[in-house]
């Protein structure tokens, strides 16, 4: 009987201890930001001010997660509101007819130490493409409030072009004004449910 009474303990604390976490952006502590290159000699950064992270697991190092973002197209800022209203045109994201940019993930794999493979759908313009971002795990805190909180660093590349975002000008001496290829930088802290 002691044995049997071990055994449900057990199992039921290994049902425990994978129970499925919940986890949302924090983003007073999180940024969205990409960069293109500009007439092949500068980059011009920018970013997204409104977006919602949810990113589940039921493992402790992540090594099951889950991650969806959902971006609001019109909150993308340059620091130039000519170029931004540009940006928000048909000539890149046309962000009336597709106001989110989304992402879900399909698959996240650690690969050594803290770092991950993350591949997912990401969608724009109408557009579904898979992409591969990599992940670094900076670890998990406990803010001065009581909240546990996990912090990530994701970078990646995506052709815009792949997505209908293909505006673009020649350049007299060869090449194109804005580079078809941008870089992704998110920094995301996550709180737990």
């Amino acid at each position: 009987m002691k044995k049997i009474i071990l055994s449900l303990a057990a199992a039921v604390f290994s049902l425990a201890s994978f129970a499925q976490t919940n986890w949302s952006g924090d983003n007073s502590h999180s940024s969205i930001m990409f960069a293109a290159t500009h007439l092949t000699i500068g980059k011009t950064m920018g970013w997204f001010s409104e977006y919602d992270v949810k990113m589940t697991s039921s493992k402790e190092d992540f090594s099951d997660a889950q991650v969806e973002i959902t971006i609001q197209t019109k909150s993308i800022n340059t620091g130039n509101e000519g170029r931004d209203k540009h940006l928000l045109a048909d000539d890149f994201f046309a962000a009336e007819k597709n106001p989110t940019i989304t992402f879900k993930s399909t698959s996240f794999k650690k690969t050594k130490g803290n770092i991950y493979i993350i591949k997912g759908n990401l969608t724009m313009k109408g557009v579904t493409k898979e992409v591969t971002f990599e992940g670094v795990y900076n670890g998990t805190k406990a803010d001065p409030y009581g909240n546990t909180k996990a912090g990530w660093s994701i970078r990646g590349k995506v052709n815009r072009t792949d997505y209908g975002v293909s505006w673009n000008a020649d350049l007299k001496d060869g090449g194109k004004a804005v580079d078809e290829v941008v870089e992704i930088m998110c920094e995301f802290e996550l709180k737990k449910n």
